[in-house]
């Protein structure tokens, strides 16, 4: 059914008299809104949308599906695998200017927004609560966005993704039905878990217009440390040991020495260029003390050196900046090239393997990808940067990516730990799932039988 669209300018028509400057067809905010941050080819919408209320996303879902015309709901535009390019035209509904926050309940730690919250926009929100939300993918996403594209990130591995923090959705469907997906109860045995169908469906499925979500004590204690390493090998075998010894760390992420280069370079941090490892601990002055202890001792055996302490909030802000900047280092490396993320994960215990290998298909392929990694939860990036105008090298690149899938499956991992699938990775989702993708067509079938949200993407239909 791709591509079977009908009176697109007509619905267009019908918004702009509806809604006036809140719909616009001006080619740079519409280019703008079909490009995300990933290196895949962007593709324009026919019109960008503002809605302000889940009443108006309702009108224009009728008005768009009275006239076969696709929808594309947008958020900041941070995806990573060409979620939002308007692959068959159609209007984009950026949910921006939803962006209040609904509810706070302390006493249960959680919170409803609506989906253009930003994370950061959030936590400022609950800081005189004493709580936050952990999840940080980096970019200041939206909420909406984070939840479409089952976002995670550097606390994943205490803290989980936003599959296990999302409670409840609001959607509104192609067929113009709102629903919720759950309660803000804990758990649930009441049907079909709806929640996490919507979660990681990259608006496929419909367009999520309210988040419930988990909230978290903030820590009594926070302490940040980075530890240098002989080899990646020697760097990821601590990694494991310290997932393994069940230490409550809040977050473990992996540079190799192309990296670290990188963020020396680009960020001004002054680190040996050497395999690296970025800790932070959360907890209570004697359990940070704990577990700092319990890890030290793991790292000594593994060759670290002695750790090197960000001990006030604005030097672990600038050091977890700069791990969320590696992307815009890299590009620095070599200027004029641009730069192609992508990413796999794989069960703790074959991690050291996967990136062993993996630096090694780097070093025979020629290319210039550092690789970077949330590695507690076994998920790790490779950010190939390149000559997008050199066909030969974006072959060698397509090729090493796909390698690098092949190899992830191959140890009974997946073909994207976070980056979520878009348009980029369809044909690893189908070698990854095999016949449960036609279960994941059926689905998009049910729910959206004339393909019109966000067409193109996951699957074809």
């Amino acid at each position: 059914m791709d591509g079977a669209f009908g009176e697109i300018q007509d619905a267009v028509d019908i918004l702009k008299r509806r809604f006036g400057d809140r719909l616009t067809t001006n080619a740079s905010v519409c280019e703008r809104h079909g490009t995300d941050e990933s290196y895949h080819a962007p593709k324009a919408p026919d019109a960008v949308m503002f809605p302000e209320t889940t009443a108006e996303v309702v009108e224009i879902v009728d008005v768009c599906r009275d006239h076969r015309t696709p929808l594309i709901p947008y958020g900041v535009g941070t995806s990573l695998e060409g979620h939002i390019a308007a692959l068959h035209g159609g209007v984009c509904i950026d949910l921006g200017r939803m962006n209040d926050v609904l509810r706070v309940n302390p006493e249960d730690l959680d919170v409803t927004v609506e989906p253009g919250v930003t994370r950061k926009q959030l936590n400022a929100y609950l800081r005189d609560t004493g709580l936050f939300f952990p999840i940080d993918p980096g970019a200041d996403a939206t909420i909406g966005g984070m939840a479409a594209t089952r976002a995670s990130g550097t606390n994943a591995v205490r803290y989980g993704t936003m599959r296990e923090n999302v409670l409840s959705l609001s959607v509104v469907l192609a067929d113009g039905r709102q629903i919720r997906t759950g309660a803000r109860a804990r758990k649930s045995s009441a049907g079909y878990d709806l929640t996490r169908l919507f979660v990681g469906s990259e608006g496929t499925l419909g367009i999520i217009v309210e988040v419930t979500l988990r909230l978290y004590g903030i820590p009594a204690a926070v302490s940040a440390a980075v530890c240098t390493y002989p080899t990646v090998d020697d760097a990821v075998k601590t990694v494991i040991e310290t997932i393994q010894s069940g230490i409550p760390i809040a977050r473990i992420e992996l540079v190799d020495d192309v990296q670290m280069r990188a963020l020396n370079n680009f960020s001004g941090l002054g680190y040996r260029e050497r395999p690296t490892l970025f800790f932070e601990f959360h907890g209570s002055e004697s359990g940070v003390a704990e577990q700092v202890d319990d890890v030290r001792a793991i790292s000594d055996g593994h060759g670290g050196d002695d750790f090197m302490w960000a001990s006030s909030t604005e030097d672990r802000n600038k050091l977890w900046q700069a791990r969320h900047d590696a992307h815009y280092a890299n590009m620095q490396l070599r200027p004029g090239a641009k730069a192609w993320p992508t990413d796999v994960c794989v069960p703790i215990s074959r991690l050291a393997e996967c990136i062993a290998e993996t630096r090694a298909d780097i070093a025979e392929s020629g290319l210039l990808a550092p690789i970077v990694g949330h590695v507690g939860d076994g998920n790790f990036h490779i950010d190939m940067v390149l000559d997008p105008e050199d066909a030969e090298e974006v072959a060698r690149a397509r090729a090493l990516n796909g390698r690098l899938v092949s190899r992830a499956l191959a140890m009974e991992g997946t073909c994207t730990g976070e980056h979520g699938i878009g348009y980029g990775k369809m044909e690893e989702l189908a070698a990854e799932h095999g016949d449960a993708v036609d279960v994941m067509r059926g689905l998009k079938q049910t729910l959206d039988p004339l393909n019109l949200m966000n067409p193109g993407k996951i699957v074809t239909v």
